[in-house]
């Protein structure tokens, strides 16, 4: 994936020609900062906090590990934008970028998964029980363990093929042996067609979800339009964030990957737009990971209730150490006051 996306001295299309490097390198930070607390505060809720176990309850807990540990790849992304030490772009080359996209399209996966899950609940004609199958505690755990062990079998080989001589003009790309160089095209190519098809199952799942909402209150007609355009304001809301952060990325995807193998058949000035535009759609993408915990507060009723559950017992926590302070030094007041009568 972005294993063939930088180096620092390649010409037109190096880091250190790239104009808005600066720019991005206070981004991601701002980025990493932000997602750093708000997906722990995630996975706090979900792994500290005892909650009922359903399926839809598994895909949101592996949908926060993973994009927690987007998050942690964001590091050596900040670190290839703030040094152009050629040990840090193989670093990021062989580490970086297979484990952020490891977790980028594995998150992606969950996010279809919890989409099919609210549509199955809510079509309950279901042809032979495969609704209620499909919605199994253990069959959520099945899919999430095969999820993550494809992914792994996709995205492991551009980190173990990685293993050429470090070349006179670095690039992540001439790292690569070449079955390295031909696994990672076909695996780029897999997690677009991974983005493409949860996209349009997503698309799908909600606008159904939406059109099944605007029939259940048409039916009731009463006090109806206000829940009706709440409901449809967050289905929406969700596929608006989905579209904006990964839809620019999969589009510049393919003809970037090309562009990277097929070097003969771009111009040096083609390849370097592509690879800017490449860097900034990549940077929507990551912003994905600070908006996903906002999605869970306002879509999923179970965290938002034991997100304030917590707060309220941290805040009642810091009253009463508020209190405690405050006798405490009351009474050492006291003693003095006390002790100064004496005199």
């Amino acid at each position: 994936m972005d294993q063939n996306a930088t180096n620092s001295t390649e010409g037109p299309c190096g880091l250190s020609e790239m104009p808005a490097r600066p720019f991005f390198l206070c981004l991601y930070t701002v980025i990493f900062l932000a997602s750093l607390v708000l997906n722990s505060i995630t996975v706090y809720v979900y792994f500290c906090k005892a909650t009922n176990q359903s399926s839809i309850t598994i895909y949101l807990k592996n949908l926060a590990i993973a994009d927690l540990f987007v998050c942690l790849c964001l590091i050596l992304r900040i670190a290839k934008y703030a040094r152009t030490s050629i040990e840090i772009q193989r670093i990021y080359c062989n580490f970086g970028a297979p484990a952020s996209y490891l977790n980028m399209y594995s998150s992606i996966l969950f996010m279809g998964y919890i989409a099919a899950n609210r549509y199955m609940k809510i079509e309950v004609r279901s042809t032979f029980g495969m609704s209620s199958f499909l919605q199994r505690v253990s069959v959520a755990k099945g899919l999430a363990l095969l999820t993550w062990g494809v992914m792994m079998f996709f995205m492991l080989p551009n980190a173990i093929l990685s293993n050429q001589p470090m070349p006179k003009v670095f690039s992540c790309m001439a790292l690569k042996s070449d079955l390295g160089q031909h696994w990672h095209e076909m695996s780029a190519h897999f997690n677009v067609g991974i983005f493409w098809v949860a996209f349009l199952l997503m698309v799908f799942c909600y606008t159904s979800i939406a059109y099944h909402v605007y029939r259940s209150y048409k039916r009731v007609q009463q006090e109806s339009s206000v829940a009706r355009r709440r409901s449809n304001r967050s289905i929406f809301s969700l596929l608006a964030v989905f579209v904006f952060c990964f839809v620019p990325y999969h589009v510049c995807r393919v003809p970037y990957t090309l562009s990277q193998s097929h070097k003969d058949d771009f111009s040096p000035y083609n390849r370097f737009i592509l690879f800017q535009i490449k860097e900034a759609t990549l940077f929507l993408s990551a912003l994905n990971v600070c908006l996903d915990p906002v999605i869970y507060f306002f879509m999923c009723r179970t965290f938002r209730e034991s997100l304030l559950q917590k707060m309220s017992s941290f805040i009642r926590i810091l009253e009463f150490i508020s209190k405690a302070e405050g006798k405490i030094m009351v009474n050492i007041t006291l003693y003095y006051m006390e002790k100064n009568c004496q005199k």
